[in-house]
Order: structure tokens, then C-alpha cells, then sequence
């Protein structure tokens, strides 16, 4: 008896009776169906969630953003209610409530009172985050609750792109506005440079003039020296021309003589002094108009009041030095008026003394009296210019101090203008539309660009791979429900293992392999799912329920009902396994090692890669190959177990079938 025969013995009990033939159909079809309806079902859930009823509750009572009214929940509220992302229905807390206990809601979104406000807080001294309620009832549908905290997150991150688009926008703005003053006072920094260096000059001239002032001062003071000891020299002559009216002529041609010269002397004292005092009083007059003049300058270029009196108070010692030594001068001044009006008395005395002897002894009395005084005040001038030079070298002093304050300042406000500047320069130059720009950047810094190797068509041709292999293990496993095993006449028959075998695989091959065509015009014609290499696509789902054949042959063969109840554990096993739906290295440890090992695991794998078009045909290789061995090893086992029947039988190989 061979193969064919063997087979075609099976298809002909198999179809002996319409009861027989509508078995064998629906038995057939349970692949059809199983995989068919499931991925019909789920074929593209995401693109139908526009149907999914969301209560939005938006009890937001706004606040002031950035100095405007705002309420940002009302804002959102509108572009939810404007999308298709859900069936929003907005409704109060209560009714919210209510439908997610009677179902009406799979989910609600609840945009609190403060929302607004919390956004707000971000400009106050207290910041903190704008809450979003999301409100579940897992008792309606575990998914729907997912689905809305991945929706929450969405409004979360649409948001905070809006908020940050317009505090980015803010900051950049005003980044703009610091730019623009920051020029400015760079200019102004330049320019109170400039006004400190024509101060700077002017100081210098001062302190020319000031040192000027000293040494003349000093020459006053020698001056009045002199005159103190030519005065002390008159009064021992006049002294002396008191007591001999014989040394009279020749003291009172001396006396002529020293009297023109302390007259020219007096003169020419007098005329510095009065210069000196001049010169005093225009520079302490002129004192207060120049700090006057440096305050606006330096108040011009932004110093502060505080800088400005650090500045100015240099000046303040100068200032009393000056007002002292010009009352000093102008003292001295009067003295030495009155030191130049006593020589000419002293000279008058002379004319008197050398127009007649007579009044020789009167005069030399006015005159030892003149000189006393005289030489009094040649002592005081001498006094008074010695202070007066004093001041004048105080003067000089404190202008130089001024002068080096003045440079100093100077180069602080160059080096102000210099940092100013750089400072303006490290500020971005961007127009309107480039920090609107910048602000969008800055609201969504990232964007997520899908460069798939491989892509599924939707959500049902992802999940088609998995559902297709497990429906060809149903559909065999459904098919041994009522398809032999092996042919009992034919193991007594013939001592014949390999064929009687390969008789009792072909018979739910063929039948699988009938399933899997039903199948796959299902997936392709029916449901209109892609595939990047169909004949591909269906030879491994013809492989993969020839497989499941030959293991579940073998499990019947060794173990009859037990074998076929095993064949339903093993079969929940690779449902697991298999990772079909989530990634297979999300398993428990026992269960990701026997991914490795069962065969649905490797068919899912291969028939992704077939359909969608992956380029890891190295990897579809791996994979038919270890399908290839389960298929043989199956077989093998399946014709050792024949063989054990062909030579002895058990007990329970002679007793039916518990399943049919």
C-alpha cells in the first residue's frame, strides 16, 4: 500500500457522509475564522478612536499671564473639542463622574480652577505646576484607561509647547530690548570718556596754573623776608640817626636811596600780591562751577549719584585748602597794601628829612616809628605769605590728586564703554520673525522623525503575523479532532514506519495547507493587508502548519488523547511566548527561554520579516531552518513511535481514542 493510497483512503472516510464533509468544512474554516474575524476586529483601532466618548470638564477660572487676562483652559477645552482625537463631550464634574460609573465615558479629562494660575506662578516668586486630572474607571475598559494617560500626556506636552513658545518669545524679546540699552550706554559710556578726558586736560591746565600760583606765592614770601629784615635794618638807622645829627647827611642819603628802593620793593610786592590774591579768588570762585560742570558730565554717562559724590568728594579738600588760602591772601593782600602805603610815607619822610635839618630830629622820630611799624608788618606779611605759600603748594597738591582721580575715572569709563559694548555684541541680533522662529524652536526643541527600516501597513497587519501562525496551529489541532492520526490497518498491514507516516502527515498537511490559502485570501483580498512578498508570506504559513502537523502527529502517536491535550498546552505556551504582541524580552525568565525553543516563536519572526519587507533574509533563513528542524525532528519521532507499534502493541494503543 502506498502513500497516496493511504491518503486518499483517509480524504475518502473523511468525506463518507454529509455529516463527515460539514465537520471537515467547519473544521477547516476554524483558522479562516479565528484569524480572519480577530485582525478584522482590531484591524485599525487608533484611526477609530474619534469614537471613543471623553467627558472634558474645564472648571479653569484664568488669571493674569504676562499682564493679560488668559484662561489657557478654555483655550485647550477649544482645541479638543475642535480635533478628532476623541468624541469630547464637555460636561460638569458630576455628569463626568456619573458616565464613567454607568459607562457612558471610557475616560475624563478634568482642567482644574487654578490651571491659568499655576501656569501664571511661573513669572512669581512661588512657581509651581498646572495640574491635569485624568479620571478612569478600569471596570469599563483597562486599554481605555491607557489610551487617556497617553492622551493626558499629549495635552501635557501641547501645553507646555505653547507656554514655552510664549515665555521664549518674552525672554527673547526682552534679551532684544537689553541688547538695544546696552548699546546705548555703550555710546554713553564712550561719550562720558571723551567728557572725563577734556576734564582730564582741564585739570592739568589747573594744576599748571596752581603751580604757577605756589611759586609766585613763594616769591611773595621771599619778598616779604626781605622786606621784614629791610625794615628791621631802617628802624636801627633811624635808632642810630637819633642819637648823632653828625652821621644826619649821610644817613639821610642812605635813608633817600633805601627808601626808593623799599618804595619800589613795596610796589612790587604789592603787585604780585594782588595778583596772587586775584588769582586765589578767580580759582576758588571757579571751583564750585567746575564741580558743577564734572557732576552733569559724569551724570551724563550713567555714573550713579553714589559713583558721582565718590568722584566729586576728591575735590572737597581741595576746595577748603583753596577757600582758606584765599582769605589768607587777601589778608596778606591788605597788609602789604598797607606795607606799600607806609613806604610812602617813608619816602615822603625822606623828601621832608633832605629839605631841611630842622625837622631832622622830628623825622627821624616819625621815622624810627614808621620803621617799627613797618617792620611789624613786613613780620606779619612774612607770616601771612609763608601760609599763603603753604595753601598754594596744598592747592597744587590736591589738584594733582584731582587730575589722577580724573584719569582714573577715565579709564573706568573707557573700560565701561569697551564691556558694554562686548556685552551688546554677545546679545543675539535677531529681527521679529527670526525670534518668532526661535520661540517655536524653543517650544518643540525636538521632533520625532519615524525612518522605519520596515513599517506594518496598521495596527491589524502589525498584529497579523502572530494571529496567522497561531490560527495554523488551531486549525491543525481542530483538524486531529476528527483526522486519524495514522492508519492502524496499515501500521498491521505493513512494516512500513516512514510510509505509514508520512501517510498520516500529508492528510492534515494537505488540509492545513487548504486552511492557510482560505487564510491568507482572507488577510489580502478581505481585510486588504499588504505584503511585500506574498508567495513568500503564504509558503510560510503552508510550512508552518505542515510543522504543527507533523509535532501534533507525534504527540498522537506517542501519547493519543494525552498527546492531543498537550498538543492545546503547548499551544498556550507559544501564545505566550511566541511575543507576538509585546517584545518576548519582556517575559519571565522560564518563559523567554522556551521563545527560543518552540517553534511559533521563529514563525512569527520570519513571517514579519516576509511581509513587511525586512531585508534580514539571512534572519528568514534562521528562521525556516529551525521551523525545517521541528517539522523533521516531529516527523521522525512520529515514524519512531510507528515503528514501536509495528513491532508490539500496548493496551492502550488497542483502546479508542477518548476524542474521536
Amino acid at each position: 500500500m502506498k502513500i497516496a493510497q493511504i491518503v486518499t483512503a483517509e480524504f475518502r472516510r473523511l468525506l463518507s457522509s454529509k455529516m463527515s464533509v460539514l465537520a471537515l468544512v467547519a473544521l477547516v474554516c476554524v483558522p479562516i475564522l479565528y484569524g480572519g474575524l480577530y485582525l478584522w476586529a482590531n484591524q485599525d483601532p487608533y484611526g477609530k478612536l474619534s469614537q471613543v466618548p471623553v467627558a472634558l470638564v474645564v472648571e479653569d477660572d484664568g488669571a493674569t499671564v504676562s499682564g493679560s487676562e488668559r484662561n489657557i483652559g478654555e483655550e485647550v477645552a477649544k482645541q479638543l473639542l475642535d480635533s478628532d482625537t476623541f468624541e469630547w463631550h464637555a460636561v460638569d464634574r458630576g455628569t463626568a463622574e456619573a458616565g464613567l460609573d454607568d459607562g457612558g465615558y471610557d475616560f475624563a479629562v478634568e482642567i482644574p480652577s487654578d490651571f491659568t494660575e499655576a501656569i501664571a506662578s511661573i513669572q512669581s516668586d512661588a512657581p509651581r505646576a498646572a495640574d491635569i486630572v485624568l479620571l478612569t474607571n478600569d471596570a469599563n475598559n483597562y486599554l481605555a484607561s491607557t489610551i487617556g494617560k497617553q492622551a493626558v500626556e499629549r495635552i501635557r506636552t501641547t501645553v507646555t509647547e505653547t507656554v514655552v513658545h510664549e515665555a521664549g518669545l518674552t525672554m527673547l524679546d526682552a534679551l532684544n530690548t537689553i541688547r538695544l540699552s546696552l548699546v546705548d550706554a555703550a555710546d554713553g559710556a564712550a561719550q562720558l570718556r571723551d567728557g572725563l578726558s577734556t576734564a582730564v586736560d582741564g585739570s592739568g591746565a589747573l594744576e599748571d596754573g596752581a603751580t604757577r600760583l605756589a611759586d609766585g606765592t613763594a616769591e611773595i614770601h621771599d619778598g616779604a623776608t626781605r622786606l621784614s629784615a629791610g625794615s628791621a635794618s631802617i628802624h636801627d638807622g633811624a635808632a642810630r640817626l637819633a642819637d648823632g645829627n653828625a652821621q644826619l647827611a649821610a644817613g639821610l642819603t642812605e635813608l633817600s636811596g633805601g627808601a626808593e628802593q623799599v618804595r619800589g620793593g613795596t610796589a612790587q610786592i604789592a603787585a604780585v600780591a594782588d595778583a596772587v590774591d586775584d588769582a586765589v579768588q578767580r580759582a576758588a570762585g571757579e571751583l564750585p562751577v567746575l564741580r558743577e560742570d564734572i557732576r552733569a558730565a559724569l551724570a551724563e554717562r550713567g555714573l550713579s549719584d553714589a559713583e558721582i559724590s565718590e568722584v566729586l568728594a576728591r575735590l572737597d579738600p581741595v576746595a577748603a585748602t583753596l577757600g582758606d588760602a584765599a582769605g589768607r591772601v587777601q589778608g596778606a593782600r591788605g597788609q602789604i597794601d598797607e606795607l606799600d602805603a607806609g613806604a610812602g610815607r617813608l619816602v615822603d619822610g625822606a623828601a621832608q628829612l633832605s629839605a631841611g635839618a630842622q625837622t631832622a630830629a622830628s623825622g627821624a622820630s616819625e621815622l624810627s616809628a614808621a620803621t617799627a611799624t613797618a617792620a611789624s608788618g613786613a613780620a606779619e606779611l612774612d607770616a601771612a605769605t609763608g601760609t599763603a605759600a603753604t595753601g598754594a603748594a596744598t592747592l597744587r597738591d590736591g589738584i594733582g590728586t584731582l587730575a589722577d582721580g580724573l584719569e582714573s575715572a577715565e579709564s573706568g569709563a573707557a573700560e565701561l564703554a569697551s564691556g558694554l559694548a562686548d556685552g551688546a555684541a554677545e546679545l543675539p541680533d535677531a529681527d521679529a520673525d527670526t525670534r518668532q522662529a526661535q520661540a517655536e524652536t524653543l517650544g518643540a526643541p525636538v521632533e520625532v522623525r519615524s525612518d522605519a527600516v520596515t513599517q506594518a501597513q496598521n495596527y491589524g497587519a502589525g498584529l497579523a503575523p502572530f494571529f496567522a501562525a497561531l490560527a495554523a496551529w488551531i486549525g491543525i489541532y481542530a483538524l486531529f479532532l476528527i483526522v486519524k492520526p495514522i492508519s492502524k490497518r496499515a501500521v498491521t498491514a505493513l512494516n512500513a514506519p516512514l510510509r505509514v507516516t508520512l501517510a498520516g502527515w500529508a492528510t492534515p498537511a494537505l488540509l492545513g495547507g487548504l486552511q492557510m490559502l482560505g487564510l491568507f485570501g482572507v488577510l489580502a483580498l478581505t481585510l486588504g493587508f499588504q505584503f511585500a512578498n506574498p508567495l513568500a508570506t503564504f509558503g510560510l504559513l503552508v510550512l508552518a502548519s505542515a510543522t504543527y502537523s507533523a509535532i501534533i502527529l507525534a504527540l498522537n502517536v506517542w501519547l493519543g488523547s494525552v498527546g492531543q491535550f498537550i498538543g492545546l498546552v503547548l499551544m498556550v505556551l507559544q501564545l505566550v511566548t511566541a511575543g507576538g504582541t509585546f517584545p518576548w524580552q519582556t517575559l519571565p525568565a522560564p518563559l523567554a527561554a522556551l521563545h527560543h525553543v518552540l517553534p511559533m516563536g521563529y514563525v512569527v519572526d520570519a513571517m514579519r520579516q516576509v511581509m513587511y519587507g525586512g531585508a534580514g533574509w539571512d534572519r528568514v533563513g534562521g528562521d525556516i531552518a529551525v521551523i525545517a528542524l521541528w517539522l523533521v525532528a516531529a516527523l521522525a519521532a512520529a515514524m519512531a513511535g510507528v515503528a514501536r507499534q509495528t513491532r508490539r502493541r500496548t493496551l492502550r494503543d488497542l483502546q479508542p481514542s477518548l476524542i474521536g
